[in-house]
């Protein structure tokens, strides 16, 4: 497994994977380590996913197309793929998740496997909202989920208090 590190404006962002795919995409309190691995030393997997989450935060791009290899139940997998059709600058919610997963009784379940989400980002958990549109849990903090459903939406406008 190797890892690597982007710096965001959000905070510094540690990418795990190999020749198979990125395992992980994590948010980090801390500091880029002093010797970061050498970019060609690493898979082209990682790679990628350091340039493609470089033209996100950038603007340039909207959907990524990296190999991944999240680890986790046959179910979070399944929850993790349904995230991956929330469309750039749209949100969904837990309980339509739930519904679509086929039981509306597989809600928490849902919620739960969504905060499991090893891949940040390009995994989109931060597109799933409450019923009521408010912002509830995100691993990566509440101020980051703002921040990235802010920076795709389609609307841009200032804060206003």
């Amino acid at each position: 497994m190797k890892v690597t590190y982007l710096n965001s404006p959000i905070g510094t962002i540690e990418i795990k994977g190999n020749e198979n795919g990125v395992t992980s995409v994590l948010f980090t309190d801390e500091k880029i380590p002093s010797r970061i691995d050498i970019v060609e030393s690493l898979p082209q997997s990682l790679q990628n996913a350091r340039l493609q989450l470089s033209e996100y935060f950038n603007g340039s791009r909207k959907t990524f197309d990296l190999p991944l290899n999240p680890q986790g139940t046959t179910f979070q997998k399944k929850v993790w793929e349904q995230l991956q059709t929330i469309p750039f600058g749209k949100t969904t919610t837990y309980q339509y998740m739930a519904n679509t997963l086929g039981d509306p009784k597989v809600i928490r379940a849902a919620a739960s496997a969504n905060g499991k989400n090893p891949i940040s980002i390009v995994i989109p958990c931060h597109r799933v909202i409450g019923s009521d549109g408010s912002l509830t849990g995100y691993a990566g903090g509440l101020h980051r989920k703002k921040w990235l459903l802010q920076h795709e939406s389609p609307v841009k406008q200032g804060e206003l208090f």
